[in-house]
């Protein structure tokens, strides 16, 4: 069935014939999913009165387990998010009283961000309904397809610098 990418791509093709608009095509289908994927994740997280980018930092400390606590450096180095941004996520979490922010007693130089028992809390409230939220999504892929795109994107991420540290 065309999309709305296919029309964008045979106006080009009408006015310059002589370009290959098929990485447009590529490129816009991405673009327009992740738009869409994120307005969900919004409509989601809404009801929790967080936001993607807060639950992300929020289960990024609880995948850590107990006691559920990491510097900020590993929230940036593990969410690929700079460091400008987890400090303000970090902030409005502290002032939502979904983590507390403090000097780790072993460095005084180093900074600790734990969650409280509210921001555990609300993780495991949210979490079940966020992977049945994914998976709804993508309810358009079965499982093999799912794991086809998933390896398509790597390669594409990959290819684009995005690889993991260390």
């Amino acid at each position: 069935m065309p999309d709305m990418m296919d029309e964008v791509q045979r106006l080009w093709h009408e006015v310059r014939p002589e370009a290959d608009v098929g990485p447009m095509g590529v490129v816009g289908r991405i673009q327009r999913a992740s738009r869409l994927l994120e307005q969900g994740h919004r409509d989601y997280f809404s009801r929790f009165d967080i936001d993607d980018g807060e639950f992300n930092v929020l289960a990024t400390i609880r995948r850590y387990g107990p006691p559920y606590t990491v510097t900020p450096g590993k929230l940036t180095e593990t969410s690929y998010i700079k460091a400008a941004a987890i400090t303000n996520r970090v902030d409005r979490l502290v002032a939502k009283g979904y983590v507390t922010r403090e000097t780790d007693p072993d460095n005084r130089r180093k900074v600790r961000v734990t969650l409280t028992s509210s921001g555990l809390d609300i993780v495991e409230r949210a979490f079940d309904g966020h992977v049945t939220n994914e998976d709804r999504m993508l309810a358009a892929l079965d499982g093999e397809e799912r794991e086809q795109l998933a390896g398509l994107l790597r390669k594409l991420l990959e290819s684009l610098g995005d690889v993991p540290k260390g």
